[in-house]
């Protein structure tokens, strides 16, 4: 689930006493506050050009937005701009005298339940929440992918049929990898039925299954894969090496581990890389950052690799994928280092989401 930053929030009010109450959520939970210039005061920016304007400008610089007014006022002017309830930022509207704390858009994936119910908290009031999983009390699948930072193939159905499962009392189980046990015990699980054993499996409807394992052994039932991202790559190549070429290889190394691609979190190489076309239009391609590592921060970690002397004397350390995948992995290297094609890749997976 998205956890909003205090300082990424925008809040937008319109009144005297929408301003009287910003402030007061201001005091509790750090955010930026937009009013009309007429009702500025201290702490408070006044609306670029218009009210409509400046929401605009926030809808696609915040990861979340609080009305204070109307819902119908929120509704306008945002019914232009939205797009996708897995990428709209999280909407919240409060009435301005603080009664109701409503989550109107982005309730799970955005994280607007959750600011909704932070909100609430700070004004001693009930939020509003009205997705079909909180109100029957039962957890979202979107919820637990947030959670867990992970992916899932068809995102948007596999969500859509497991929510409608779970809300309707169907049996949904649960099964996971061991390695996500602690990880586990700390999500929403209500209405899952957990799983210990694949291969012995209760009465179920369907069944989710979270692993980094590209491949389970085949299920008599519906089941989805909740893969989170764990796993890392660290990369090096020959200048001007093509995208599709890193991409096979990096690919073929996942498979060689039993790893689903969906796992990979990030790839990281040398600061050198740092506008290397293929590299960036890897990362862009399989929607994870890249990450550049000094030489310095390289050569600390070049010892517990394969030294290239050629690499070493062109850009300053002996091994640019190892160094860099125990960086990203926090020293939880796995497998050995691919080597082609003027290449070189490193697997790593890190425990942390």
């Amino acid at each position: 689930m998205n956890t909003v930053k205090p300082e990424r929030i925008a809040l937008f009010c319109l009144t005297p006493g929408g301003v009287a109450l910003a402030r007061r959520l201001h005091v509790a939970l750090p955010m930026t506050c937009y009013t009309r210039e007429t009702l500025v005061e201290p702490g408070f920016l006044p609306f670029d050009g218009s009210f409509a304007h400046t929401v605009q400008q926030a809808f696609t610089r915040y990861p979340a937005l609080i009305f204070i007014g109307a819902t119908g006022i929120a509704v306008r002017v945002l019914s232009p701009l939205l797009v996708d309830k897995l990428s709209d930022p999280a909407v919240v509207v409060i009435d301005e005298r603080g009664q109701h704390v409503i989550s109107l858009l982005s309730g799970h994936v955005g994280g607007a339940n959750a600011l909704a119910r932070e909100l609430a908290a700070i004004l001693g009031v009930k939020p509003v929440i009205t997705t079909a999983t909180d109100v029957n009390d039962v957890a979202a699948l979107d919820t637990l992918a947030c959670q867990l930072n992970g992916r899932i193939d068809d995102f948007r159905t596999a969500v859509k049929t497991v929510n409608q499962m779970l809300v309707s009392q169907q049996r949904v189980g649960l099964w996971w990898d061991e390695e996500f046990s602690d990880e586990i015990s700390r999500c929403d699980r209500r209405g899952f039925i957990s799983v210990a054993d694949l291969n012995a499996l209760p009465e179920l409807d369907a069944l989710v299954c979270i692993t980094l394992r590209a491949a389970l052994p085949e299920l008599p039932l519906p089941h989805w894969k909740l893969v989170p991202r764990r796993v890392v790559a660290g990369i090096g190549c020959r200048r001007g090496t093509p995208c599709g070429q890193i991409s096979e290889l990096l690919h073929r190394q996942l498979a060689l581990q039993g790893l689903d691609p969906l796992a990979l979190k990030a790839i990281g190489s040398i600061v050198l890389k740092q506008d290397e076309l293929g590299l960036i239009q890897l990362a862009s391609d399989l929607d994870v950052p890249f990450e550049i590592f000094s030489v310095a921060a390289l050569r600390e970690h070049e010892h517990r690799f394969p030294s290239s002397l050629f690499v070493k004397q062109t850009v300053g350390v002996g091994s640019v994928s190892g160094p860099a995948a125990w960086l990203l992995s926090q020293g939880h290297v796995i497998g050995e280092t691919l080597r082609e094609q003027g290449t070189t890749i490193t697997l790593g997976v890190t425990h942390r989401c």
